[in-house]
């Protein structure tokens, strides 16, 4: 998660970081489909670097960390993330090779044509899906590989509820089909493309949210921004009840050619 905009659907983006700075992950997703992706990619070893973009407090990162001997560097805005990632990492002994900064996705620190693998679960939506790819292929060394996740319609038409939700807040969601086309437009070769699970959004996203609402309420007595907060991640958790037949987050691999 990397919040480039002060704004989230008209909500505080820092106390939108404040709240899921309780939570092991900031978006949809798994261990197990983040072992998924990395199964595509081929030749990483202890010398290739990954950048792990927008990463959070780094969920994905830890499991990157732990299926692959590369070196890898999580990027994100909000230095809390970053806090909590470190002291995770140097509680694992991971610190020779898994360190997390704070920085952007627009201006990620590393030269072009250095990087193994860029990796962005849940968080290109902040700068645009179609813009990220190609301000970060330059990035990539030649055969690298781009990793990440990305909300998609799975259907060609929706319910106009659903469709007018996902306007306001992400009005560059589009099909499958569309985003694998702006991948190859952009110069990348699709290696592989899988939609995430239900138990991705349900299981690891809205029940720890539900979880932690009232903790955090406790935290912010009378707080209308906190409530108007809240009152949204109830309304996104009921819409993904209702509609999730027509979008999702999809994984897209793929690689520079």
């Amino acid at each position: 998660m990397n919040n480039e905009d002060n704004t989230n659907y008209g909500l505080d983006v820092n106390l939108i970081c404040e709240f899921f700075m309780g939570m092991d992950r900031q978006g949809p997703g798994s261990p197990d489909m983040t072992v998924k992706a990395l199964s595509f990619i081929e030749g990483l070893d202890e010398r290739s670097r990954i950048a792990d973009l927008g990463c959070g407090t780094g969920g994905q990162t830890m499991t990157l960390a732990e299926a692959c001997p590369a070196q890898i560097t999580a990027i994100d805005n909000y230095p809390g993330f970053i806090d909590k990632l470190n002291h995770e990492v140097q509680a694992k002994g991971l610190q020779a090779r898994v360190n997390g900064l704070v920085g952007t996705m627009e201006e990620p620190p590393f030269e072009p044509g250095s990087l193994d693998l860029i990796w962005c679960e849940g968080a290109i939506y902040n700068i645009g899906f179609e813009r990220g790819i190609r301000l970060w292929y330059p990035l990539l060394k030649e055969g690298g590989y781009l990793a990440l996740t990305e909300s998609c319609w799975l259907t060609e038409e929706r319910p106009k509820e659903i469709h007018a939700f996902w306007m306001e807040g992400y009005p560059e969601i589009g099909t499958i089909l569309v985003k694998q086309e702006q991948l190859k437009q952009a110069g990348y070769q699709l290696v592989s493309t899988f939609v995430l699970p239900e138990s991705c959004w349900t299981d690891n996203y809205y029940q720890p949210i539900a979880t932690w609402k009232e903790t955090f309420r406790a935290k912010h007595p009378g707080n209308r921004s906190v409530e108007e907060l809240l009152r949204f991640l109830e309304l996104e958790t009921n819409m993904y009840r209702r509609y999730q037949a027509y979008y999702g987050y999809v994984f897209f691999i793929a690689k520079k050619c």
